[in-house]
């Protein structure tokens, strides 16, 4: 049975796109080379191996004249510089029309709305804020008032945090389901995220195992899709479910982070998941003779990018690189393997925002013959990667 993975290591870009200050970033954005100079260098011996250090000058890693896998850098073709939008175009959705981003915060006709509909009776905020500093600023208002915590960024989402043991997750994720009905059509956001959080010796502490994305719905059929229409199955690891909303998931599994991620990877790819405990409400897979695994490694951009932490950037970036080549031994012929990133969120530059870059994409099979790819006009690439690896033609 053939099979393809793809991690994705979120917010991994490489080098500004031309585009960038149409998106308020600057030429200087690279969060790959930035974190490697920043830090002091990276060590990540296996990327090395798989031809990374070709793409660029990377601190730490030199050129390798004898890679072992295909490697280049993606250009983004879709407006927009969030994860919806470049998941989308990996799977063969290219956006025209970006989503709408709020960056004085969210007019009253919303936030009027979305009171009345959950009952709320108030929310704090409503302004462009990094997640960890607002919740820090108001939670003691928070516990006063029980009232949301509401705010957004330079991208298209809407956030709603509290204390769980204020408002409970339940009630949280239903206000984010409300805020999800009243944010389409004209206001176009792209993602409702539940930002749940409790106190830890007295300060605020957010738990991102309870994490949720509500984003809208895909505008057409994915390769997800088109796989499971080819008597294929989907897994998806991390927030992959919430980015498509289930569309084209026949299988999921959300994490609490990128240790999780990657040893849930590791066992997808050594058959040692139960998958009949982990299908998805959508879809009943009676048979399959192939199989996709899609993860999301998120604490780069979650708990690193936006946080400005170079450091823990690049101490993340290295666990990932000590899981390969345990992936890669377990993978048989029949598999291939794709490293990339969805959008950049540069640490070492002024802001807390995703920025606007091209991003990295390493591909590896056990007969691959070694090549450079150059630059790729598209995030689609994947895309087409998969499709022709699994002998589909669309």
């Amino acid at each position: 049975m053939k099979r393809a993975i793809v991690i994705v290591i979120d917010s991994m870009g490489i080098g500004a796109m031309n585009d960038c200050s149409d998106y308020g970033d600057t030429k200087e954005c690279n969060t790959l080379c930035n974190v490697a100079k920043k830090s002091g260098g990276i060590k990540v011996p296996n990327l090395y191996k798989l031809g990374i250090g070709n793409l660029a000058q990377i601190e730490g890693i030199e050129k390798n004249t004898s890679p072992i896998g295909k490697y280049g850098i993606m250009k983004e073709k879709s407006k927009g510089k969030d994860t919806t939008t470049g998941h989308w175009e990996m799977m063969g959705i290219i956006l025209e029309n970006p989503f709408k981003v709020y960056p004085k915060g969210f007019p009253d006709e919303i936030i009027e709305r979305f009171i009345k509909e959950t009952g709320c009776n108030g929310i704090l905020a409503n302004y462009p804020a990094s997640g960890t500093k607002v919740i820090e600023d108001l939670h003691e208002e928070h516990e006063r008032t029980k009232f949301p915590i509401i705010y957004t960024s330079a991208d298209s989402v809407f956030q709603i945090a509290a204390d769980i043991n204020i408002i409970p997750i339940e009630k949280l994720y239903e206000y984010c389901k409300i805020a999800r009905s009243i944010l389409t059509d004209k206001y176009n956001v792209s993602r409702v995220i539940a930002r749940p959080y409790h106190m830890v010796d007295s300060k605020p502490v957010r738990i991102g195992a309870l994490r949720r994305d509500f984003s809208v719905e895909p505008t057409k059929d994915s390769t997800c899709d088109i796989i499971l229409k080819n008597n294929g199955i989907v897994l998806g690891i991390g927030k992959i479910e919430d980015i498509f909303v289930g569309k084209g998931i026949s299988h999921a599994i959300h994490t609490g982070g990128n240790t999780e991620g990657l040893n849930i990877t590791l066992n997808a790819i050594k058959n040692k998941i139960n998958l009949e405990e982990l299908k998805t409400q959508k879809y009943d897979i009676k048979s399959y003779d192939k199989e996709f695994i899609f993860t999301n490694l998120v604490d780069t951009d979650m708990l690193y990018g936006h946080r400005n932490d170079y450091i823990g950037y690049k101490n993340a970036i290295e666990e990932i690189d000590s899981y390969l080549p345990e992936i890669m031994n377990n993978m048989t012929e029949e598999d291939l393997l794709i490293i990339t990133a969805d959008h950049g969120c540069d640490p070492t530059v002024e802001g807390t925002d995703h920025t606007r870059e091209q991003v990295p994409i390493i591909v590896y099979s056990k007969n691959i013959i070694p090549e450079k790819l150059g630059e790729i006009e598209s995030f689609d690439y994947v895309s087409k990667l998969i499709l022709d690896w699994f002998g589909i033609t669309i």
